[in-house]
């Protein structure tokens, strides 16, 4: 009978053992969706970014309500942008709702050197995903990751989306509001990956929903396409 008593003790220890090494240290949560923007014309909001002013070592990613900006928001501290008179303002405040909020506490990360020949947004994808599998995070979760250096370019917009405007497209989203191309300029960029949220937080084209500040704090929003420099780094969250 004692026996079998530590046999079931030694089972449970271990069966609890590799859960934890299964599950992530982080959960992504996300309010809002893509498809009902494009497909219904829901633009309303669905999470009021007061709930996080707090949360420590926050990241999040999304869309303003009405589509009237983007949100960025990189360990607690917001670099909204909204388009007001034809320029690009920034809101440092957690006063406003989204209508899109993909989001995450991490407490500690992983820096990871890219290659040199990772390059194409479509390298960088399947790069960030063998990666992660190296780095014990279950990709069958969505997960964030940070991207930092000095990018050959990118491409970027901010949305400033036409009221009463119910129809919807990827394009429409880029033009809308002001968006352009940025060469060689330090960045932070935060991203989500997931293979399971297209339409959801991510395009159906992509796995990766990704948004952008330069360091210098003059540009921020969200990213359309890039180009990798030389001496980049991946910060993945850290499993240990």
């Amino acid at each position: 009978m004692k026996f079998i008593i530590i046999l079931l003790t030694v089972i449970s220890i271990t069966a609890c053992g590799t859960n934890n090494k299964e599950t992530n240290k982080f959960k992504v949560e996300y309010n809002g969706a893509l498809k009902n923007m494009m497909h219904g014309g829901d633009v309303s909001a669905k999470v009021d970014l007061k709930a996080f002013e707090n949360v420590e070592h926050f990241y999040a990613l999304g869309a303003i309500e009405n589509l009237k900006g983007e949100i960025q928001i990189f360990d607690g501290k917001s670099f909204n942008t909204m388009v007001v008179d034809s320029t690009l303002n920034f809101d440092n405040s957690f006063n406003k709702k989204a209508t899109l909020l993909v989001y995450a506490s991490v407490n500690k990360w992983k820096s990871i050197n890219v290659p040199d020949d990772i390059v194409t947004y479509e390298q960088l994808e399947s790069y960030i995903e063998q990666t992660a599998k190296d780095n014990q995070i279950k990709i069958d979760e969505p997960f964030p990751f940070l991207l930092e250096g000095t990018p050959k370019s990118f491409d970027w917009h901010v949305i400033n989306w036409k009221d009463g405007d119910m129809e919807h497209s990827h394009e429409k989203h880029i033009s809308s509001g002001l968006h352009g191309t940025i060469n060689s300029k330090q960045v932070e960029m935060l991203g989500f990956y997931s293979d399971s949220h297209h339409a959801i937080f991510t395009h159906h084209t992509t796995n990766m929903h990704i948004h952008v500040k330069t360091v210098d704090n003059k540009i921020a929003g969200h990213v359309d396409d890039l180009t990798l420099g030389e001496g980049m780094i991946l910060k993945l969250p850290d499993t240990e």
